[in-house]
């Protein structure tokens, strides 16, 4: 007699059906999770992610192939910085690390940097925590270079690789991210650390879980370390940065991604995305999702193209921005926002409306002719 499915067994079969049967799921890694965080309210992304779909197939079988992802190039560049970063044990790591988030302590002229290599991700995560076990209790600088770490989401584990962890001398944690985008006059581009931010803040409660099986528990730091290229040299140099924020978002939308069955219960019978359906069924799939785009999409998101066709086929106001889209209140297409303008639609004692009208009256009378009432 078959043993009755438990709720997280029959969540991870019904989760292996809407990616298809002969599909293997692709891994959530902390860019994903990080992209997740900065767009909680798109379901779309969160069904397609939580069930191991593989965007890029998925947006190349839709006919919009994903330009999303770094070159060569980059990726050439970032290696051979962070290389840089980490010659001699990490001293320069190190330097910076104390400098910036720790000066009372013992400046680090010797520190350890433990063996992490174990076969397969979970013996490297396995390892990882015994390093980290052993480090918090030596009362010395510790660099764990490429550590393993795993996020419960969803019910499976995602295996994450931050750039590097340091144990400060009171056993406290610190991540490190290292970046090829330049650090110009001690500032770097908003959007790109934002996004840093938002990876670290994965890896931060990844720690976190790691932290909660030790006693006592040692404490993660809300304060990460971004390291950069200083101004247009291959020199490095660091900021900390305080990932509060985006730690507290990413940890509630990995809450919303246990909830991802109420979404796959919404959608039609049947409903699957594997790549090699006809276009016609998958874009149907694809479409029974709801979805909330926005042109910072198009740098996180493999399926940005396709949804921002549907976004400006729709009119959808969301295809302009968040920012415009906050400013037009209960206004959520383009023909409402134009008519609203017009004179045609609209409360005129809805703040929204009134601007509207008032930028057409300014616009009309800047172009010399008569504005619509």
């Amino acid at each position: 007699m078959p043993l009755p499915r438990t709720r997280g067994t029959a969540l991870r079969q019904r989760l292996a059906e809407l990616r298809g049967p002969e599909v293997p799921a692709k891994a959530l890694d902390a860019r994903a999770l990080a992209a997740l965080a900065a767009n909680p309210g798109c379901k779309r992304r969160a069904i397609l992610d939580g069930a191991g779909v593989n965007k890029t197939a998925l947006a190349s079988a839709l006919g919009s192939p994903s330009a999303f992802g770094q070159s060569q190039f980059a990726l050439t560049r970032g290696n051979a910085f962070e290389a840089k970063v980490k010659a001699d044990g990490g001293a320069e790591l190190l330097r910076l690390v104390h400098e910036r988030l720790d000066r009372r302590a013992e400046p680090p002229t010797e520190a350890q940097v433990p063996d992490l290599t174990a076969i397969g991700p979970e013996g490297r995560t396995a390892r990882t925590a015994l390093a980290l076990r052993e480090a918090s209790g030596t009362g010395g600088w510790t660099l764990l270079d490429h550590p393993m770490l795993a996020l419960d989401v969803a019910g499976s584990p995602a295996f994450l690789e931050p750039d590097a962890v340091v144990v400060h001398p009171d056993g406290s944690w610190t991540v490190v991210e290292i970046k090829s985008f330049p650090m110009l006059d001690g500032s770097a581009d908003p959007s790109k650390v934002g996004a840093a931010a938002r990876q670290a803040a994965v890896y931060v409660l990844a720690l976190e879980e790691v932290a909660a099986r030790l006693e006592p528990a040692p404490r993660v730091r809300h304060r990460v370390l971004l390291v950069c290229p200083k101004d247009f040299s291959n020199l490095p140099t660091a900021s900390a940065v305080d990932i509060r924020k985006q730690r507290a978002v990413t940890a509630r939308q990995l809450t919303r991604l246990t909830r991802i069955e109420d979404i796959a219960d919404a959608l039609p019978e049947g409903t699957c995305f594997a790549p090699d359906l006809p276009a016609a069924e998958l874009t149907a799939a694809v479409e029974s999702v709801p979805a909330t785009y926005a042109p910072e999409c198009l740098s996180a998101c493999e399926l940005a193209f396709h949804c921002r066709d549907r976004s400006r086929a729709a009119g959808a106001v969301t295809s302009l921005g968040r920012s415009v889209r906050a400013e037009l209140g209960g206004l959520t297409t383009v023909e409402e926002v134009l008519a609203a303008a017009r004179g045609e639609t609209g409360d005129p004692d809805d703040p929204a409306v009134a601007a509207l009208r008032r930028a057409a009256e300014l616009r009309a009378e800047a172009l010399g002719v008569t504005a619509c009432h």
